[in-house]
């Protein structure tokens, strides 16, 4: 097993096991080792068999879980899961009842997402207390404020997903929110959007706001207004993302259960209240071999990988520690997984294709179907030994389709787990050749730069002195001539790429995913506002069930920085 420099800096960090005075006790192949066996516990037969395939998955990085199951499986009371929905009803009971389950699955390394559109506005009547209600905003903030104080795990900082529907008469309050500088910094903040908004945007109509307690009309504005604020404040911030409630209920597994409203904290994993949901990601990177010298998809691996990751994530289900008997319910009622997918730009790269073009973008399509195809085959095969999942007579699968899980994909930001697989994130395009990673390990900085790119350099003899020193200032090759167009567009970066093609890849990827796909549209500081609206238009007529922007430079503490390694001014 070959790691490289930042990912043992990450493991180090937070996930070999260390003893209490701190000191690291485990390598890494313990980790994969203690991860294998501990998922393969609860395997009837054939035990040693799927731990040995389970630890040459983890220790080749084909496939590596969410991060919780490397933290804390085989250790006692392991949680597991990343994700979790939790509700937020109109009492304060239910309210600091869910702020204290937060807490807790926050400290086991979980992230939770909430929709709040139930809470009464702003200003309401309270009439146990003769009072007035303070609205959602001030609760989301308490959220936020717990949300501070109790670490993942004591590991990572706490994630969080607001939803605020658009009908609510707080939404320009919400929408508004984090204008002003450092506030909220553990949410991610959403819209949670119905088509009936959407096509009264486009016919300039007017928009009723619906106070939640009365379901009476609290006041009508234009629709145009409140998508202009949408629009100025994803501009200026990154927030609010846009969830797409119609669509996603649109492909509900199991509409007989009622409608989702949320989704965990980037937004992936569409869940139902108090479900949790396991995730995982097969390294595409790896995915690919030599066929004389073309490089090709190993569509053989592929279909070994996904077959054996699918039993992984479901063993997964079956051997977590819940935090809440309602958790553990709703999850082992709907088993639903999310297998996704990471490296994607690796792998147009090592194939020479570029992301910016049709070939990819059909690629990403064939390649989907495939991973879909595949995981509910080794779905359907689980039936046999275990089961088809206890909510399946009340899912779209009934009668036809035997199904052990109510979802097999989700396309989720593989943050950490690419650190350690070393390779690029989620479907995203290479951020930049060389950048700086800041803050995801406290205020050490990481830097990276691309190993496929590289390799690819050497490889055509373009790899001198003048094209690394402008890799690092500038983290890019466009503007040296002498290397060929075609080179050039292979290692096109995320910043020079038109946003029509990160929205393709989206919709490509989202065809035949079942959960949601987590993407950031990243986009240059010089976008204007007027781009911004056309991505979050299409995004809803593509069926997309969320979208994100980032402009670059509109948060203060950015993760990713395009990289100047020498130390240049602009640093």
């Amino acid at each position: 097993m070959k790691l490289s420099e930042n990912a043992k800096q990450l493991l180090e960090a937070r996930y070999l096991l260390k003893n209490t005075e701190g000191k690291i006790i485990e390598s890494p192949e313990e980790l994969f080792g203690r991860v294998a066996k501990y998922v393969a516990s609860v395997e009837t037969k054939d035990r040693k068999k799927w731990e040995n395939k389970f630890y040459d998955l983890l220790a080749n990085l084909h496939f590596l879980p969410n991060s919780p199951t490397l933290m804390n499986a085989g250790l006692p009371n392991g949680q597991l899961s990343a994700c979790f929905v939790l509700p937020v009803e109109d009492s304060l009971d239910s309210i600091f009842t869910t702020l204290k389950d937060m807490a807790m699955i926050h400290q086991s390394g979980g992230g939770t997402g909430y929709n709040f559109s139930q809470l009464r506005p702003h200003g309401d009547i309270v009439s146990s207390s003769g009072g007035v209600s303070s609205g959602p905003m001030a609760f989301i903030k308490i959220y936020d404020t717990a949300t501070e104080h109790v670490r993942q795990g004591g590991k990572r900082r706490g994630a969080n997903m607001g939803i605020l529907n658009v009908d609510h008469p707080d939404i320009e309050e919400f929408i508004l929110s984090k204008s002003e500088g450092n506030i909220l910094q553990n949410f991610n903040l959403s819209v949670g959007i119905t088509d009936d908004f959407m096509q009264a945007v486009e016919s300039g109509g007017d928009w009723k706001l619906i106070n939640p307690r009365t379901k009476k009309v609290a006041e009508i504005i234009k629709a145009s207004k409140l998508w202009d604020q949408i629009v100025s404040q994803a501009w200026a911030t990154g927030d609010p993302g846009l969830i797409f409630l119609d669509t996603i209920n649109k492909y509900n597994p199991v509409p007989e259960l009622g409608r989702i409203q949320s989704t965990n904290p980037c937004g992936e994993v569409p869940l139902f209240e108090y479900e949790s949901c396991n995730l995982g990601s097969i390294n595409l990177s790896k995915m690919v071999k030599l066929d004389g010298d073309r490089v090709e998809v190993d569509w053989r691996i592929l279909e070994n990988t996904v077959s054996v990751a699918v039993r992984f994530l479901d063993n997964v289900i079956s051997a977590n520690h819940y935090l809440l008997p309602q958790i553990e319910q709703e999850t082992k009622s709907n088993r639903k997984i999310g297998l996704g997918i990471m490296g994607w730009a690796e792998m147009l790269a090592l194939l020479n294709i570029s992301y910016a073009s049709e070939e990819a973008v059909l690629l990403g399509e064939k390649l989907m179907e495939f991973v879909q195809e595949k995981s509910y085959e080794a779905s359907e095969e689980l039936v046999n030994e275990r089961g088809e999942f206890p909510n399946w007579e009340k899912s779209i699968f009934y009668p036809n389709k035997p199904m052990r899980n109510a979802t097999c994909n989700s396309i989720a930001p593989t943050g950490s787990i690419s650190v350690i697989a070393d390779t690029s994130y989620s479907i995203e395009p290479l951020y930049a050749l060389a950048y700086k990673r800041v803050g995801i390990l406290e205020n050490q900085i990481q830097m990276e730069v691309n190993p496929v790119f590289v390799g690819k350099m050497q490889e055509l003899g373009f790899w001198t002195d003048e094209v690394k020193q402008e890799v690092l200032a500038t983290g890019s090759i466009q503007q040296l001539k002498h290397i060929p167009k075609e080179v050039r567009s292979v290692f096109e970066t995320s910043l020079e790429i038109p946003w029509e093609y990160h929205l393709q890849h989206q919709r490509a990827f989202q065809k035949y995913t079942d959960n949601a796909v987590s993407k950031t549209i990243n986009l240059s500081k010089n976008t204007s506002k007027a781009t911004i609206s056309d991505i979050y238009m299409t995004a809803w007529k593509y069926g997309l069930k969320g979208i994100t922007i980032y402009r670059d430079g509109s948060k203060a503490n950015q993760v990713l920085q395009a990289c100047h390694l020498n130390k240049s001014a602009n640093c």
